[in-house]
């Protein structure tokens, strides 16, 4: 094996073992980061995978990851939902928003689809070691570095764009920002242009959960009390977000 593809391997077997992990802490209620930790660890096992597509050893792999990605994506959408109603003092429909959020918990957990994700990754490795044997990996340092580009050159494509859409940008940059942290060596993006993502997520973050919180108010009565300071918070973040773009245009640009 070349030096890449065995530190493949052992990056996706961390990544296994964290993703065990998380799993266990859901189960037993520990902490309220648990499910976070398990996205960002499919985010990462997907930011690894996804220079590999065509390869045939990675994709039920990637198809199971994404698919444990989309399902939960609705409930962390909850949960940070709780978390703020919590932190604002907010007891109005809270217990019942507890119980569906540790409902939607018990609903993952039993998932097939977490379980095909398991199964996929126990049975990677092996498919890892033939794809290389039967020749599927050459030049993988050079596939990887023509994705980094590709995703580099849409994100900023998009940012050309003036009627650009904030919700497929923050997409764009976190397969950007996490491309590039995946792969370190491989990406020539500066420290600047990381820094510039970093900052842009967390603005399109702040404006994208206030744009999931307005569009929840208008069917869950409870919310109304919010919904003029989610309106404001939403402004605010996305005049930061306009600014740090920009940012981050000139850094791609360069």
């Amino acid at each position: 094996m070349t030096r890449m593809v065995d530190e493949l391997l052992e990056q996706v077997v961390r990544l296994q073992v964290s993703l065990l992990a998380c799993r266990e802490r859901m189960r037993a209620g520990t902490d309220d980061e648990a499910l976070h930790d398990l996205r960002i660890a499919i985010r990462r096992l997907r930011s690894l995978l996804r220079p590999m597509r065509g390869v045939p050893a990675c994709e039920a792999l990637e198809n199971s990851a994404a698919e444990v990605g989309r399902l939960s994506s609705p409930l962390r959408d909850q949960e940070v939902l709780l978390a703020y109603l919590r932190k604002q003092g907010v007891t109005t429909g809270l217990a019942d928003r507890q119980q569906r959020v540790q409902a939607g918990y018990e609903r993952l957990l039993a998932s097939s689809s977490l379980r095909a994700l398991f199964v996929a990754l126990d049975d990677w490795p092996a498919r890892w070691f033939r794809a290389d044997a039967e020749g599927e990996l050459k030049k993988l340092r050079s596939r990887v570095r023509r994705r980094l580009r590709k995703q580099q050159r849409r994100l900023l494509e998009a940012l050309d764009d003036p009627a650009h859409d904030r919700h497929r940008l923050r997409l764009l940059i976190k397969r950007v920002r996490y491309g590039a942290d995946a792969y370190s060596a491989e990406s020539t993006l500066s420290k600047p242009a990381r820094t510039a993502l970093k900052k842009a997520q967390s603005a399109l973050g702040e404006w994208h959960d206030t744009i999931q919180w307005l569009g929840r108010a208008e069917v869950e009565a409870d919310l109304a009390p919010c919904v003029d300071t989610w309106r404001a918070a939403s402004l605010r973040a996305q005049a930061r977000a306009d600014e740090v773009l920009q940012t981050l245009r000139g850094h791609l640009q360069g």
